[in-house]
């Protein structure tokens, strides 16, 4: 709950919301020795299932939806990568119209803006500097439900850029960026409030030129995304974060691609191919890691287990600070009367084991 474990407690479900009162003659479904948390927020993720949301048809980006909501992701924002600007306006056409029907909370471009210097999976022929008028373009093609652009600030045109999104409403994340501390504070400054996953795809933590993750770190305007799968980050960075954002300013996602919840082999992330082995995505040519194979259950887990966070920080971390983030914490994030009724239930040993949205089991604890 908002106010901590409540230990023996319940939790009324009518029709899609949480309720205050049961009832009469209410299904009781016991629980006993299990957690009950809300659903987690993915603010940032490619795909999954075999299917890519960059390029994959309708029902090619539902599978990959449902794939997630498998593993307790009951709100998920479709994130693209890099690609040719006509084609990323006409996949955001698409992508809005699922937005529409309320199959995912949103788009997140990650890319085409970014330096060629930190592009990681992202095809190097087709980037491009954050013109506000391209950027524009894909706001509007969104139609609405653009949620979240990732640029490399210090291009030309990124500052006027990030103005522009947060006139607009739409979040402007620094990533895949090779910006200066200076920079990076300016781009905070005129209104960017998200670290693309923090500590990946930007210059490390120095002595005498600290770069993009001290000044993200430090201004409390910033939510820092990180990626806990135990490949993209050591554990220490981890709690570094955590240590000097506060467990308020953390966002743990996916950055999915299609082998999540799929398995190993060869896949396509926008133009290039990638190779997953053991669960690990990298490209073919070159051997950057390409997004993961995480999915929010498993990112959960690890922090309870392995990284000694306690339940309540993974919480914030995996639903109400990516709901307030996302300007839905009215709806999402927490387990109160009025809100959607989107659950996550684990065992003691934090292994999924139900995931209701809306009202609506996903993952049935009853059939197992």
């Amino acid at each position: 709950m908002p106010t901590g474990t409540v230990e023996g407690g319940r939790l009324v479900v009518e029709g899609t919301r949480i309720a205050g009162t049961a009832p009469e003659n209410a299904q009781v479904i016991d629980v006993k020795a299990h957690w009950l948390i809300p659903g987690f927020i993915d603010i940032h993720n490619h795909g999954g299932g075999g299917a890519s949301f960059t390029s994959g048809t309708v029902d090619e980006v539902l599978k990959g939806i449902h794939t997630h909501r498998l593993h307790g992701t009951t709100t998920l924002v479709a994130s693209t990568v890099t690609g040719d600007m006509d084609f990323l306006a006409q996949r955001a056409g698409l992508l809005s119209e699922l937005a529409e029907q309320g199959e995912i909370a949103g788009i997140h471009f990650e890319g085409p803006f970014i330096s060629p210097c930190r592009k990681g999976a992202h095809s190097e022929e087709l980037l491009r500097d954050p013109d506000p008028a391209e950027v524009r373009k894909l706001i509007d093609a969104a139609r609405g439900k653009a949620k979240m652009v990732t640029l490399a600030t210090e291009l030309p045109g990124g500052i006027d850029s990030v103005r522009l999104l947060a006139e607009h409403g739409v979040i402007a994340a620094i990533g895949h960026t090779d910006a200066t501390y200076e920079q990076t504070v300016e781009a905070i400054e005129a209104g960017a409030t998200v670290a693309t996953h923090l500590f990946n795809a930007m210059p490390t933590l120095g002595h005498r030129a600290p770069g993009p993750i001290a000044a993200l770190l430090e201004d409390e305007r910033v939510t820092v995304e990180l990626i806990n799968d135990g490949t993209h980050l050591h554990p220490a960075s981890l709690q570094l974060a955590f240590h000097h954002a506060g467990a308020d300013r953390v966002a743990f996602i996916t950055d999915a691609m299609d082998a999540a919840g799929f398995g190993d082999g060869r896949y396509m992330l926008g133009p290039l191919e990638v190779e997953v082995a053991d669960g690990v995505a990298r490209l073919v040519e070159g051997g950057s890691i390409a997004g993961s194979t995480l999915t929010l259950d498993r990112a959960f887990k690890r922090a309870v287990t392995l990284d000694g966070l306690s339940v309540e920080d993974a919480v914030a971390a995996l639903c109400a600070n990516p709901a307030r983030l996302l300007g839905m914490d009215d709806t999402v994030g927490s387990l109160e009367p009025g809100k959607d009724a989107d659950l996550v239930l684990l065992d003691s040993d934090f292994d999924l084991k139900g995931v209701m949205r809306r009202g609506e089991w996903v993952v049935d604890p009853q059939l197992g």
